[in-house]
């Protein structure tokens, strides 16, 4: 698994306010958590506090910016390893932010974090790109539609944390649940439900569909 580079920022004061803020915006909610809390837990003022980040709106953002780097960073070392494939990066960058999953199962349920949602969309569009050029039949959907639908599903797993560790047997956010997800992804992605005729049979049809709703629509 990679390990992301530690980044120097994290052994300053202000680093110390952001993991304090992941957390309260985890437990309670963007409208839930305070600013003189999230100081207590960092073990600073208040005042502090405002110096370094000034509103807790600009705090929320900070949050996601550091996510974003975390995620970037593990991209750019998956990258650099030759013959890895779209699925370590999920699996590297899903083990990387597992110590924030409350905030970031939070804050996409409030309809928040759409930088960290969408650095991983364009990410995923370029691991699309290099499995595109192996690919030998016409993809049905854009780059960007599959990139964007894809995070959805691999974000999906920390919202349904409980629901998917009860289905598996095993906590997902432990070494045997982690080591069981990513082999029941790998079989997911290797094995597919429907064959290349037969996804385009369905496809077919729903055009047919689409094209009749067209054609006669409030029918």
């Amino acid at each position: 698994m990679t390990t992301p580079t530690p980044d120097p920022e994290d052994l300053t004061a202000r680093a110390r306010i952001r993991d304090a803020a992941l957390r309260h915006f985890g437990e309670h909610g963007f409208e839930g958590a305070t600013t003189r809390a999230i100081a207590e837990t960092a073990g600073v003022s208040p005042g502090l506090l405002r110096h370094h980040f000034g509103t807790k709106q600009k705090l929320r953002e900070a949050c996601d910016d550091h996510l974003v780097k975390l995620i970037s960073r593990i991209n750019e070392q998956v990258s650099a390893d030759t013959g890895v494939s779209g699925v370590n990066y999920v699996g590297a960058s899903m083990a990387a932010i597992g110590p924030y999953q409350r905030y970031l199962s939070r804050a996409l349920t409030e309809g928040r974090a759409e930088p960290v949602f969408d650095a991983m969309a364009r990410m995923g569009e370029q691991w699309l790109a290099r499995l595109d050029e192996r690919r030998s039949d016409t993809p049905f959907a854009n780059r960007k539609a599959r990139a964007t639908v894809g995070t959805a599903m691999a974000l999906a797993v920390g919202i349904l944390h409980e629901h998917v560790s009860r289905g598996l047997g095993a906590d997902v956010s432990s070494e045997e649940g982690t080591h069981l997800l990513a082999l029941t992804v790998l079989d997911l992605y290797s094995h597919p439900w429907l064959g290349q005729e037969e996804a385009a049979a369905y496809r077919d049809a729903l055009n047919r569909t689409g094209a009749q709703t067209k054609e006669h629509p409030g029918e």
